[in-house]
Formats: structure tokens, C-alpha cells, sequence
């Protein structure tokens, strides 16, 4: 499972230009989820994304998270993040997981979040062709491979 992260001061997400997610002060989450994922790489990359401490205290320093600032999470499944660029020009997908398994990964990391944050996550339509608007905060993006626990 590939997240990027990116801490916004405010999202949203529009399907068929209807407004369907929308956040203020929080996280992006771009999540892709791959054949092998499993229900420890849920709960242990929705953990790491709840407390990443990538906002600032009162001193400018990178030390709080999502949870200690009150912020809001708008997640968003992206099959590209697994995309295969090495042969060629054209990106291969084999690797992102059918919609079979991935929409049930997608769902129970919608609960696993919903578990660990007190305001409602925001989310896209699994599939949907979206729109995503999102006011940047640093900038700050950091992506996280459940396959690269260092």
C-alpha cells in the first residue's frame, strides 16, 4: 500500500462537478493499494498517517499531528501510485490491485481511520474519474510504501 500525503489547508474532491469531500486544516491522503496488501499494512500505515508529526507547534517546528492539531483527512484511492515506469513510455499497473480487492482495503481503511480520528474522514468515489483541489501548506508531501518500514 503507497500513500502520499500532503498537508493542505484546505481540499476537496468533485465527481460529475458535484462536491462529494471537502476539508479544511489536515491531510490529503492519495492512497494505492496493491494484490498483496493486507490488514496489517491497513492499521499500520492508517497509524502512521494519524500520527505523522508534520504541523507545526508554536515554535515552527514540525512536531504535532493530525490528531493534536483537530485537522481533518480527505482520502482518496489512486491506483496510479503503482505505476511501472522502468520499460517504455507507458506506465504498466499490473501491480494496483482489481477493484474486487482493492475497493474492501479502501472501505476498512475508511474505518480504521474513521476509529482513530473523532471528526468523520472525507473521502472520493473508489474509481470515480475525480477532481481534486487542494491549497498545499509549505509545501509539505511525504509518501509512505507499507513495504518500506524503516
Amino acid at each position: 500500500m503507497r500513500v502520499v500525503i500532503q498537508r493542505v489547508k484546505e481540499a476537496s474532491v468533485r465527481v460529475n462537478n458535484d462536491l462529494i469531500g471537502k476539508i479544511d486544516t489536515g491531510l490529503l491522503v492519495f492512497v494505492g493499494i496493491e494484490t498483496a496488501d493486507s490488514e496489517e499494512d491497513i492499521q499500520w500505515l492508517s497509524h502512521k498517517i494519524i500520527n505523522l508529526r508534520i504541523f507545526n507547534d508554536d515554535d515552527g517546528v514540525m512536531n504535532k499531528s493530525v490528531l493534536d492539531i483537530g485537522g481533518s483527512i480527505l482520502l482518496i484511492s489512486q491506483f496510479t501510485l503503482h505505476a511501472a515506469t522502468q520499460k517504455g513510455n507507458r506506465p504498466s499497473y499490473s501491480k494496483a490491485a482489481r477493484p474486487e480487492i482493492a475497493i474492501p482495503v479502501y472501505e476498512k481503511m475508511i474505518t480504521v481511520l474513521n476509529s482513530l480520528l473523532p471528526k468523520p474522514i472525507a473521502t472520493g468515489s473508489f474509481g470515480a474519474d475525480m477532481q481534486v483541489s487542494l491549497v498545499n501548506d509549505g509545501p509539505v508531501t511525504i509518501m509512505i510504501d507499507s513495504r518500506n518500514r524503516e
